[in-house]
């Protein structure tokens, strides 16, 4: 373990800053559901938007990115369509004032203003998108959960933790206790302070990787002068033909088994694939996630398009500093962390980051950077949480099971699906192999 006692203390006190920030708007959320769930619609477009982009910017994907990076180079900017990530554009130009305009809770409440209040089709269309929103946060829980145990085993070796454990754990299962414990702290500090403390918290974090991702980038530009990294041909060119022609052979010859794996050898297919559905799906309306209960936290339409706009602007620049500061680490010193990256699978491309990070950061920068990657993973899940319980209460119970349900009940009913939807996502991820294949599973099949 490479953690000192600086670092240690910054994890320490961004933990109990969080914890602490729940305790205290407990009271303001508690006023009534659309304070818990909405905040109220009365915080700044600005702070809602690095809230979004702190929300996008989870530990999980980000492992994913370095990972692409590593084996695909400049070509896996283009990866990422699988979400799709020009879906910003649509909601700044129009998606966005649509749906601030309604007035709705959640993405299934919206349907209301899109087709009408009656008919079969409408209630067969708001049932289908309670279903598809629970499923999805089901899933981006259970990926961020995955993500965060591989991220922290490296940094806090299992074996300094066994000897204080009073039970054994099998050593696969290992990063799902580690994705339990910093569960726990999400989940108390999102439950009891629903949105307000969820937007405060994520524009701290937005503030730390800021601040991380821009020294990354620094000391890789340094370690990168005067010297050059071995990668195939092609590596460094964004622009590609109908095959991605990239050989790692006698480089990293995993590489190349990790490229024939993911399918993506067919690089101009995939890329045409990905664009058209990309455009489908935002023309089809935005996911039911955060990202729309950020939308509709807003106070009015034209700041509800303001914050979509400027969630790219700030997201992207910042995160790829990292990506790419600590892939050209990872290269230039690939026989240093080869070891770190071994498993009896063989090389999993997934550990980069955290490799990365445990060799090449000085004291207090790693501290810096595992807070803000830890703050990833808790404002990710903290946000998708808020959008299951905001499904849950506001789509089921107060529409199937007690309409008329005091306010003290449906605080009481957020408290319980929390509950419920935390220990179900948890379970999921117990289920889970990598990273990779729960973000499969969301982008493929589920969308």
């Amino acid at each position: 373990m490479k953690l000192h006692a600086i670092d240690l203390i910054i994890i320490a006190a961004y933990l109990i800053t969080m914890v602490c920030i729940g305790w205290i708007m407990r009271k303001k959320a508690r006023i009534n559901k659309e304070n818990y769930l909405l905040g109220g619609k009365s915080l700044p477009w600005y702070m809602l938007g690095l809230s979004d982009a702190s929300d996008m910017f989870d530990i999980s994907g980000t492992m994913w990115m370095v990972s692409l990076c590593f084996v695909y180079g400049m070509k896996s900017i283009w990866i990422p369509w699988l979400w799709p990530v020009f879906n910003q554009v649509f909601l700044m130009m129009y998606l966005s004032r649509w749906l601030r305009r309604s007035n709705a809770t959640t993405g299934a409440e919206w349907l209301v203003s899109r087709f009408g209040n009656s008919g079969k089709g409408v209630k067969a269309s708001h049932n289908v998108v309670v279903a598809f929103a629970l499923l999805s946060c089901l899933g981006f829980m259970a990926y961020g959960f995955v993500g965060l145990g591989k991220f922290m085993q490296i940094f806090i070796p299992w074996n300094i933790i066994q000897p204080y454990i009073p039970f054994h754990v099998a050593a696969e299962y290992v990063p799902h206790v580690y994705g339990i414990i910093f569960t726990l702290f999400a989940m108390f500090y999102s439950i009891l302070g629903g949105m307000h403390s969820i937007v405060l918290g994520d524009v701290i974090k937005y503030l730390i990787m800021t601040v991380a991702c821009i020294s990354i980038a620094i000391i890789a530009m340094i370690h990168l002068r005067g010297n050059r990294v071995n990668v195939p041909n092609g590596w460094a060119n964004p622009f590609f033909g109908w095959k991605l022609n990239l050989n790692w052979t006698n480089i990293v010859d995993d590489a190349n088994k990790k490229i024939n794996d993911d399918g993506f050898s067919m690089f101009g297919i995939f890329f045409m694939m990905m664009l058209f559905k990309g455009v489908f799906a935002s023309i089809a309306g935005p996911a039911p996630n955060y990202d729309m209960q950020k939308v509709l936290s807003t106070r009015s339409p034209q700041e509800a398009s303001k914050m979509s706009g400027f969630v790219s602007i700030i997201l992207l620049p910042i995160r790829y500093s990292m990506i790419i500061g600590l892939t050209v680490l990872a290269l230039l010193y690939y026989s240093q962390i080869h070891g770190d990256l071994q498993t009896p699978g063989g090389t999993d491309f997934e550990k980069v980051l955290p490799a990365a990070i445990n060799n090449f950061l000085p004291i207090g920068l790693m501290g810096l950077v595992l807070t803000g990657l830890l703050g990833a993973f808790m404002g990710t899940f903290s946000g998708t949480l808020n959008a299951a319980q905001a499904y849950i209460v506001n789509d089921i119970y107060l529409k199937y099971v007690d309409p008329n349900a005091s306010n003290k009940k449906i605080i009481s009913m957020n408290y319980l699906a929390g509950l419920a939807v935390v220990a179900i996502g948890v379970v999921l991820g117990l289920f889970v192999k990598d990273v990779n294949t729960v973000l499969q599973w969301i982008v493929s099949g589920l969308y």
